[in-house]
Parts: C-alpha cells; sequence; structure tokens
C-alpha cells in the first residue's frame, strides 16, 4: 500500500466515528441523518466528519446543490479504505 494510502488510513481510523461513517456508507448512498442514527452521533458532527472525509477524497456528495436529502458515497478511493477497516465500538 502506498503511503498516501496508508496516511488517509490512519487519519480514518484515529476517530471512532470516521472510521464508522465509512463502513456504514459503504458501497451504498447514504443521507446525513441515516448516518447520524447509525454510528449515534449528532447531525451537525456527522457533518463536520463528513467533510473531513470528502476534504480527504474519502468520500464525495452526489447532490451537492440539495438543501435537504443530499446523498454522499465512497470514491473509489474510499471503497480502497473501507477493505481494511472494522467496525470499532465504545469500550
Amino acid at each position: 500500500m502506498e503511503q498516501e494510502k496508508i496516511d488517509k488510513l490512519g487519519f480514518v481510523r484515529s476517530s471512532r466515528y470516521r472510521n464508522n461513517i465509512l463502513i456504514y456508507v459503504g458501497k451504498d448512498m447514504r443521507r446525513p441523518s441515516e448516518i447520524a442514527y447509525s454510528v449515534d452521533l449528532s447531525s451537525k458532527n456527522v457533518s463536520r466528519y463528513l467533510k473531513e472525509l470528502k476534504d480527504k477524497k474519502l468520500i464525495v456528495c452526489l447532490n451537492e446543490s440539495a438543501k435537504l436529502g443530499r446523498l454522499y458515497k465512497l470514491t473509489d478511493e474510499g471503497k480502497e479504505i473501507l477493505e481494511c477497516l472494522e467496525p470499532i465500538t465504545k469500550k
């Protein structure tokens, strides 16, 4: 695995929420409200994590101009990172 991907994997794994959001989105398209419910996080925080993942080019918004019902999916690189992840739960 190349260094850039290793760095992105480390970035994702360093946060339980980033890790679990990437897993939940998986190979599907998800709305922020669905993600928030599944990872037990507020919508505001989900938006912050989605922005971080978008900035790393691991996730993309399919309908950026929509006010409601935005859909997110993994990029090809996000799918590669997903293969190295497993859920992180509270201890």
